[in-house]
């Protein structure tokens, strides 16, 4: 397989010719003037690339890259503005040089010349940020770390249910290697196919599955981190109450602090017994209400995704008034038809009307929006090369706030997309539900102007992103900060932590390389700023 220099996974994976008609005429149906016309993505050889402004040491020359499609394929993440950017030949800023190192002494000599030269160092996993984290966006010479050479499971200890894994493996790489000792990490964001271990401790990921241990942090038991002023290490323990965790230190640190190279997660047995349904109704609001008495039940259901009406048509192929609440259920250990017989049971005292499943049963609005939901960073790029605005952006917030707060995002998204636009339509749906809050997901499907696709999809982002903070949300639930959210999360978080953040990267990174502009403001030799 071929991963796709400009846009998301892989050439051989990119929809098909009856795909795009199907899309093409659904977004007819409501954009009948808006011109479908596709712009073919540049050959990287025809594009003009500035040389790289950094010599390599010889120690290092074996494991460096200064080749075109390297440096462009690790300049940007796969956000829309990204793709985009790239469909229209803008490729700056790019990195100098793309180090791929083979194991921990690698990665420290990196950073020591790194340091020396002071040269920023983008650490790099998959690459599939869609905040800015992995672009070089910062004056001077760049160089891209990229992990994907450790890519190992070390070890499994199967009496506690752990592993020891390199932190560049792949998800798909990551499962292969567990699946032998009938173990799971059991964590599968949308961007499994291509992220990685590092990159989801990292940024703090979110996995697939909507209750419980919903983030790579519940699955977290230890952590090796190089970092410019040397190896953190910290002790395997089931928990502890020893001080404020060093691994929460660098969880979420987003490439600033160091570089994840290895870490100890927690596995669970693979599930044997597994049963799913989809409820529709005919009140948005009675959904909501049905949604989080299953998330305070105690019943800890694998999925639990509301799609709201629009939500629901577009992706999963259900038309409702009220949207459509996906639900599931697992267990390695016993049936679990008695959980999801009392979640419809909560359901039906809210007016929901349940479809059932069997285990290995691919029909209904689950399986539809299942399919879908693999499937959208594809659609979303066709879209892009069609001069479509398609997009998201997540939050969460407590039950309490959910009504304002999606009222004001919804008023936000739609008013600065018609305006920008001309027309829109915004999508919701629950990524994860706690007992105190959901985590609500919005989508964007807006006709573009080609050559002006990222200034429009910018104003849209800022006005939802004031709308979401004004409102008590998270400026984001699970997709990192990186750069574009830089301004929003400097509102969120206490001035304090930022200067007691800003003093820990000084003593780990010292030179003040790593990933500039991520989390805090760029600076050199402990003058960074917060």
């Amino acid at each position: 397989m071929t991963r796709s220099w400009w846009g998301w996974g892989e050439v051989e994976q990119e929809v098909t010719a009856a795909e795009v008609g199907t899309l093409v005429a659904r977004a007819s149906a409501l954009l009948p003037d808006h011109d479908f016309t596709p712009h073919d993505p540049p050959e990287p050889a025809s594009l003009d690339l500035p040389a790289p402004r950094i010599d390599v040491p010889p120690r290092l020359q074996a494991i460096a890259s200064t080749e075109a499609t390297d440096r462009l394929s690790h300049a940007r993440g796969k956000a829309f503005r990204d793709v985009v950017r790239n469909l229209q030949g803008d490729v700056g800023p790019l990195p100098d040089v793309v180090v791929r190192p083979r194991d921990d002494d690698e990665v420290a000599a990196v950073l020591e010349w790194c340091s020396g030269e002071e040269v920023a160092v983008v650490p790099y996993g998959g690459g599939s940020s869609v905040v800015g984290g992995v672009e070089p966006r910062f004056d001077g010479p760049a160089v891209t770390l990229d992990l994907g050479r450790l890519d190992r499971v070390l070890e499994v200890d199967a009496t506690s249910r752990a592993a020891r894994v390199q932190g560049g493996v792949l998800g798909p790489h990551l499962e292969d290697q567990l699946r032998p000792h009938g173990l799971t990490l059991r964590h599968f964001p949308q961007s499994f196919e291509f992220s990685t271990l590092g990159g989801w401790l990292a940024t703090r990921a979110g996995g697939h599955f909507a209750t419980l241990h919903t983030r790579i942090d519940d699955l977290t038991e230890s952590m090796r981190v190089v970092t410019p002023a040397g190896v953190t290490e910290t002790r395997r323990l089931p928990g502890s109450g020893a001080g404020p965790s060093p691994d929460r230190l660098f969880l979420g640190s987003e490439g600033t602090l160091g570089v994840i190279t290895e870490a100890w997660v927690r596995l669970q047995q693979r599930p044997r017994w597994r049963r799913t349904a989809s409820v529709t109704f005919a009140s948005y609001e009675r959904a909501v209400d049905a949604t989080r008495a299953i998330a305070q039940s105690g019943l800890h259901p694998s999925n639990c995704r509301l799609l709201d009406p629009a939500e629901a048509f577009l992706n999963a192929g259900a038309s409702t008034s009220g949207g459509v609440l996906v639900l599931g259920f697992e267990s390695a250990d016993h049936p679990v038809d008695d959980a999801l017989d009392r979640a419809l049971a909560i359901t039906a005292e809210h007016g929901g009307e349940a479809t059932t499943h069997q285990q290995g049963d691919a029909a209904g609005a689950a399986a539809s929006w299942r399919s879908s939901f693999i499937r959208m960073p594809y659609q979303r790029d066709a879209m892009a090369r069609r001069s479509m605005v398609v997009e998201t952006f997540e939050t969460a917030c407590t039950w309490d706030r959910f009504p304002s707060l999606h009222a004001a995002v919804t008023a936000a998204a739609q008013e600065a997309a018609e305006r920008v636009c001309g027309a829109a339509v915004v999508t919701c749906r629950f990524t994860h539900v706690y007992p105190d809050g959901p985590a609500p997901y919005y989508g964007v499907y807006a006709p573009g102007r080609w050559g002006s696709l990222v200034e429009q999809w910018d104003e849209v982002k800022a006005s939802v992103s004031r709308a979401i903070v004004d409102h008590g949300g998270t400026i984001t639930h699970h997709h990192a900060v990186g750069r574009d959210h830089r301004p929003w999360y400097d509102e969120q978080r206490p001035d304090a932590f930022a200067a007691a953040l800003a003093a820990a990267k000084s003593v780990l990174d010292p030179a003040g390389v790593l990933n500039p502009g991520v989390l805090l403001d760029a600076g050199r030799r402990g003058t960074l700023g917060a």
